[in-house]
């Protein structure tokens, strides 16, 4: 915030306006909308709003490090998850609060958040009076085929094997027709695929240290995917944990044993109260577990993806949990 003026004439010493900033994908939103929804708040809102919009090459970095150099308190973060996690990923450790007007299809951390997605004049009250929450952030290490490293960050899930690849799938014309049922679509063609993942992994709990062959290795801070599908129940935001799942089905059998983990027993019966308190099933398909640091090695070079987004290909990768380190506005009434 800029610093206070000098006194007036009148002897009163006027107090500056605080700066927020709107960082928009000008294919994913009506900026005008959200123009016209914004001037509406800030008629009872002493704020000055600066305007960033988004590029292919740059989808919220660099526009989120001009907001911070402008004063920013506040980064309204208008498109869809790439957005977001662009945004949050330069945000991660200031005092300025990103807010969310979700915009795409995805939107994963504003449903895992339970946010309001289709009410732009709710979502922009929120982000102009809205409470301070504070959640986790994972920050990943991702070795590059050739020696080459590259630190990220994402809030929802970042994985190798079958997810990645659905995301590299994923035709964007039938995406933004259809919305999340084009992942099914990319889903039937990826399964086609017959090419495991030999991997090595280890984490900060004491001889953690596995190996073998799985279909895909996903790290969560936040549990549900495109579809409502609660793939990891007990992952919360702000716990200050990530959650690890492996699949790893080598038969039909196995595949049963992945179908009856994902889609019942975490999608179903763990929503409900009785649920939550009954002990987990444990299957060979699929392995689960809560903690800090993460680390993968593989055999060969396979894409990996951030928020639903593919990010290229690793060979390995660690990640580890930042707690609380994103502020974020949410609903008064949540």
């Amino acid at each position: 915030m800029s610093s206070v003026v000098s006194p007036s004439s009148s002897g009163t010493i006027p107090v500056a306006r605080a700066t927020a900033a709107v960082i928009y994908n000008p294919i994913k939103v009506d900026i005008d909308e959200i123009k016209a929804a914004i001037a509406a708040e800030q008629a009872s809102h002493d704020w000055n709003t600066l305007w960033f919009e988004t590029s292919e090459e740059d989808p919220g970095g660099g526009q989120a490090k001009e907001a911070l150099e402008a004063g920013a308190t506040l980064v309204i973060a208008a498109g869809g998850d790439g957005t977001v996690r662009a945004v949050a990923e330069v945000l991660a450790g200031t005092d300025t609060a990103i807010s969310l007007l979700p915009s795409g299809t995805g939107n994963l951390l504003a449903r895992n958040l339970e946010l309001t997605l289709d009410d732009i004049e709710h979502s922009i009250r929120t982000a102009y009076s809205g409470t301070d929450r504070n959640i986790d952030v994972a920050v990943i290490d991702i070795k590059r085929p050739g020696g080459k490293s590259e630190t990220l960050t994402f809030l929802v899930m970042a994985g190798v094997g079958l997810d990645a690849k659905i995301m590299n799938n994923t035709d964007p014309d039938l995406k933004k027709k259809v919305g999340w049922l084009a992942y099914s679509h990319a889903l039937f063609r990826v399964l086609r695929q017959k090419d495991q993942l030999r991997i090595q992994y280890r984490s900060d709990k004491p001889k953690s240290r596995r190996g073998g062959s799985a279909q895909a290795v996903i790290v969560g801070n936040c549990g549900s995917l495109p579809a409502n599908i609660l793939l990891l129940p007990e992952a919360v935001v702000d716990d200050g944990m990530l959650d690890i799942v492996v699949l790893k089905p080598e038969s039909i059998r196995g595949w049963f044993q992945l179908v009856f983990k994902v889609f019942w027993e975490n999608g179903v019966v763990k929503r409900t109260k009785i649920g939550r308190k009954m002990t987990d099933v444990d299957v060979d398909a699929v392995d689960i577990a809560q903690l800090t640091e993460f680390e993968v090695r593989l055999s060969r070079a396979a894409e990996i993806e951030l928020d639903g987004d593919p990010f290229g290909e690793a060979v390995a990768f660690t990640a580890r949990v930042s707690p609380g380190a994103l502020k974020l506005k949410a609903p008064v009434d949540e």
